[in-house]
């Protein structure tokens, strides 16, 4: 069997699986499997695939259209152009997220050259600790997580990136890991924030995969926004800012819990899709 004839077929399988974008995830997969760029898959159609090859591809094709992330099956996933390695124990990192990293670095950035200390509430993989640290050398940053298994990844992908001395990762839930006296430039999240009734309705990739505890944000899916608007102020300093990821449509009222308790929204940023998405606010 030739690439190109198990791109063809491949496509047809899981289409019929229901994955999206099957040409894209096969080309994706292939490329992994044969150790090559995805583009020059384009110039081997005609190259035949070794029996091996043939059955490494039908294993991976298969755990694909039993709806297993493509993240999980290839063990990694590019963030702002940093490779991070990715399982089960958390959240596989969006697209839209790399925005909320990019806010962030954008306003470390601006307060050259004095040392910038951050805070990474829920880090998850440490994708978005790992790429204040490769982007601002100046920052000092902490990131905490309630799951062992999430920072036991995180400290490797920091390790990775030759950042883990940069960066404290404290697991603990929320703000009780630190003392009264903790402050910070920056704190920035991508908490948890689907309505709990909402989880059983998400894509297969997302619902069977993805840890709960990082995508159940509560009955309305804001509990964690609500905890953050009253108890972030404390441990923000005073030029300080808040930046967080939100779901489609929470925009509205998120701002109004954050106003509730004082906060000064200064913008609301849009994702690629030109939907709300990133909250900016200081005290």
């Amino acid at each position: 069997m030739t690439v190109l004839e198990a791109i063809q077929k491949s496509t047809e399988f899981l289409a019929k699986k229901g994955v999206e974008s099957p040409r894209l995830q096969i080309e994706l997969l292939l490329a992994h499997l044969l150790k090559m760029p995805r583009m020059k898959l384009y110039l081997s159609f005609e190259r035949a695939l070794t029996p091996a090859e043939t059955d490494a591809l039908r294993e991976l094709v298969k755990r694909r259209g039993q709806r297993e992330p493509l993240q999980h099956i290839t063990g990694s996933i590019s963030f702002c152009g940093l490779e991070m390695t990715v399982n089960r124990q958390a959240l596989v990192p969006r697209p839209e997220t790399e925005l909320l990293a990019e806010a962030g670095w954008k306003f470390l950035s601006t307060l050259n050259p004095q040392p910038s200390t951050v805070l990474d509430f829920g880090t998850g993989t440490g994708c978005i600790a790992i790429t204040l640290a490769v982007k601002c050398p100046q920052a000092i940053i902490t990131a905490t997580d309630v799951s062992a298994e999430a920072l036991a990844r995180a400290t490797e992908n920091a390790a990775r990136h030759n950042v883990a001395t940069r960066i404290e990762f404290l697991q603990g839930d929320g703000f009780a890991a630190f003392s009264a006296g903790a402050s910070f430039d920056l704190i920035i999240s991508n908490p948890p924030y689907i309505p709990s009734a909402e989880i059983a309705t998400l894509q297969p990739e997302v619902r069977d995969f993805d840890p709960r505890a990082a995508l159940d944000g509560g009955v309305d899916g804001l509990d964690f926004y609500r905890r953050l608007a009253k108890e972030a102020k404390s441990f923000l300093k005073p030029d300080g800012k808040i930046m967080l990821e939100f779901g489609d449509g929470q925009d509205g009222t998120i701002r109004k819990i954050f106003e509730a308790e004082k906060w000064i929204v200064e913008a609301v940023k849009e994702d690629y899709s030109h939907r709300a998405r990133i909250l900016i606010a200081r005290k």
